[in-house]
Formats: structure tokens, sequence, C-alpha cells
């Protein structure tokens, strides 16, 4: 070639991948990836460059030619030092080789109490690569910041209630993760999402698809719906491991009996329950026959576009008051409390006002989102401690939150449904010699709690492993 035909010869550029502000640009990439739909790479007339998505890194990446220039991966390789590898169990080593077998993608499925926060803080030892923790709550951001400086050396970033720390290795509650990801979403090979049934429904899933992360965990005790769960798959991974409570119990789990306690309203208060009953039975009967296949949410949008559909919310919501800690309920925690008053309790209620209710009648330090972190860690030790003989609380107790060795529980009423029910259970069965924990479950007879009740159960029953 002469040097006027070099000088008019088409210049071939190198592809490039880079992360930016939540997405991946992509310059000079060949053609096929633009015509791939599974990459879901898209042509960005706006910067004149393609473009896709931050969580489909992975593939895009593997298809990338040789002389490709990813400087994503510089990024994600380093070796993060410092690990000290978290003793096991047997059963949660079996769920991260599961993990590690599905390409470090997937949920894992386990009890409250049974220590999945020892999953998560396994994959980051075993891995040493960047890692960012999602959490939901300050609380649990607190716990996982806490349990990482045990077997983890290096600095510790923090990303919410106030911080804005980014380290190596880093723990976000999900608000944060959603408000930052554009800026640190090329910066981490590992994504840890506790409580992960949070995720699949819309809400702040973005946190989840503005990161490049390979390697992604989910972990949860109440797995979510079927199709939560199949929007998950692709953004976190299918389910790989699960255990249920019965599968565990006697060895990592304490065992448990479970106390049905059906009480009545009085004539007054079955009144008042039938007339909100029928107002909601008679207009949610008309939208299922209509619309079989529809969710609650599918109905409650529905009924707030009308007169009627609003008086059928009302008057579930006044079903729910009425049952929530009738006269019988009172009764029935007032002879459990003296008769426990030696063991450690806690009481769970369906909303705050009741747990208030409950706190000043017996003189009970309520656990609350009103009660500050500093107030609630105190109450927590004098309660293990034993200075505090109950605790009662509405849903903070629910999920995460480490609750020192309690014996009994009574459950006053509910509102989350099967999951609500198994977090609430697990948060007794933390095993020591010759425990077996004691937890009752107030039920007003002839109510929708009947059903409630039987469903729950189901929660504990035995599931396969995969």
């Amino acid at each position: 070639m002469n040097a006027r035909e070099h000088e008019h010869a088409p210049t071939r550029r190198t592809p490039q991948l880079r992360f930016d502000r939540g997405t991946l640009l992509l310059p000079n990439v060949p053609a096929a990836l633009l015509a791939d739909p599974e990459l879901q790479v898209l042509w960005d007339s706006r910067t004149c460059v393609a473009r896709a998505p931050a969580w489909c890194y992975p593939r895009i990446a593997a298809r990338l030619p040789d002389e490709a220039e990813d400087t994503v991966q510089a990024t994600l390789s380093q070796e993060v030092d410092g690990w000290r590898a978290p003793q096991l169990r047997l059963y949660q080593q079996a769920a991260l080789s599961a993990w590690a077998l599905a390409d470090r993608r997937g949920l894992v499925v386990l009890p409250t109490g049974s220590g999945k926060t020892h999953v998560g803080l396994g994959a980051a030892a075993a891995l040493r690569r960047p890692t960012l923790f999602l959490v939901p709550t300050r609380v649990l951001l607190a716990q996982w910041l806490a349990r990482l400086r045990s077997v983890f050396a290096g600095p510790v970033g923090c990303l919410g209630d106030g911080s804005r720390q980014i380290e190596s290795v880093t723990v976000a509650t999900f608000e944060s993760a959603y408000r930052h990801m554009h800026r640190i979403g090329g910066r981490f090979h590992l994504l840890v999402v506790d409580e992960v049934h949070h995720f699949g429904r819309g809400q702040r899933d973005e946190a989840l698809e503005m990161s490049v992360a390979p390697a992604r965990l989910g972990l949860t005790a109440t797995p979510p719906d079927a199709t939560c769960e199949a929007r998950l798959a692709p953004l976190v991974g299918g389910r790989v491991y699960e255990l249920a409570i019965n599968d565990l119990l006697g060895g990592a789990l304490s065992e448990f009996d479970l106390v049905t306690w059906t009480v009545d309203l009085t004539p007054a208060e079955r009144s008042k329950y039938e007339t909100a009953r029928q107002a909601f039975r008679s207009v949610y009967s008309a939208f299922t026959r209509l619309h079989p296949n529809a969710s609650w949410t599918d109905f409650a949008r529905m009924a707030q576009g009308s007169e009627g559909g609003r008086r059928a919310l009302d008057g579930f919501r006044e079903s729910k008051r009425v049952t929530a800690f009738p006269a019988s309920k009172a009764g029935a925690l007032r002879e459990l409390l003296a008769r426990h008053r030696a063991q450690r309790t806690l009481v769970f209620t369906g909303d705050n006002e009741t747990a208030y209710t409950v706190a000043r009648e017996h003189l009970l330090m309520p656990i609350t989102c009103d009660i500050g972190r500093s107030e609630r860690a105190l109450a927590l030790e004098k309660f293990a401690q034993g200075e505090l003989r109950a605790l009662v609380s509405a849903r903070v107790l629910n999920e995460g939150l480490d609750v020192p060795d309690a014996e009994v529980a009574v459950v006053v009423a509910g509102s989350q449904g099967v999951r609500e029910f198994v977090q609430r259970v697990g948060r007794l069965l933390r095993p020591r010699p010759g425990k077996r924990a004691l937890i009752y479950e107030l039920v007003v007879r002839d109510t929708a709690e009947v059903w409630h009740a039987r469903h729950r159960r189901k929660g504990l029953a035995p599931s396969a492993t995969a």
C-alpha cells in the first residue's frame, strides 16, 4: 500500500466497554452485539454510541472481541485482602457450594435465626473481590457493619444513615444504593442482597439494574412469590438452595411448640366486625368473580376509583382493627405474661397503636420505628441480661434485627401473612442446650384470622433442598 492509499484507508477503531451512570457505554462494538436481543444493547442517538443496562455486563463482556478495552474488568478483578473466613455449619457450606455451582448467582433461602449473614460473609471471603452488601434498614446496616468488622481487617464502607464512605467492602441501605448506584455501580464484583424478597416488585429494582456485579447472592427467610421471583431471576439469579424451619429443628434451630389460642369477640365487637366485613365482602366477591387471577393490589387500585370501593376498603381496615386487640386478646395476653413472668418474652402486634397500648398496660418496652437506635440497643441489652422481662413490637422485630435469647412469644396479631409469621417464629429459635421455645398465636374465632392462621403455618413446612 502506497502512502496515498494508506492515508485514505479506513481506521479500525478498538471496541470499548465502560461504566457510565448506571449503564454500559460500548463505543465501536461489533454490529452483532446490537443485533442480539439477549444482550439488550441499543443505539443511543443522543450520544451516538451503543449503550446497555449495567446488569448485562457479564454477558456482554463474554462476547467482546479479544482486543476490546474493558475498563470495568480492571476494577472488578482487584483482590481484596484482610478476610478471615467465618466458621460455617454444614448446611451453610452446602448453600455456598450450590451458589458457586450456579455461576455465583442465585437466591439462598434459610430460616430466620439460621445464620444467613454467615453465608453472605462466606461468599465474600471466598471470592475476595470488591463487594457491596445491600440491606433494607438502618438497623441491619449497623448489624452487618459489626459482623463484617469481626471477619474483615480492612476498611468497611458505609452508605446510609448519614454516611457516604465507599470502600472495596461496603454496606448500603436499599434506599442509599438506589440513589447512588449510578456512580458506584461499576465498582463491585459481588452484590450480596439481604432480605432480597423486597425486590422484584419494581420499586427500587434499579439499584440492582445499575450494578455491573457478575456475582450476586440474594438472602431471605421468605422467598418472593412466583411473579417477583421471575423478575429477580435475571437480576440476582434463581433459587439455588432452600431449607425451611422444620428442616433445621433440633440442630441449627431450637425445637418449638406452637399453641393457637382461639378467643371470642364480645357481642358489640362481633356486630362491628360483621358490619365492616359485609361492606368489604360484597365488593370484593364481585371483583374476584370478574377477575379470578387478580392480586390484592389490583383490587385496591380498582377500589380507590369508586365510592363503593373505598367503602369496601374502609370496611376491610375496620374489621382488622376490631380483631387486632379485642378484649379477649387483652385478657389472654394478661394471663400469658403472668404465666411466663420468669421467662424472656416477645409480644408481636399488628400495628404500633396496639404495641403502645400493650406497653402502657403492662409496663413493657416497645420496640418500634419511633425508638432511636441507641435506646433500642440498650433495651435489647437489658433484655439479654434479664433486666427487662418482655418486649413488644409491631414490625421492627420481624426482620433482620438480632434479638437476644427469647423463650416465649405471643403473636397477638399480624398484617403480612406467611412471610411475617416465619420471621417472627424465627426470632425464638436460636438454639441452646435443652431449649424448647413456646409460641402462642391469638386468633379470633369465626373471623378471617382463622383462615390466615392456617395459611401462615404452611411457611413452617419442610421444603426440598435444591
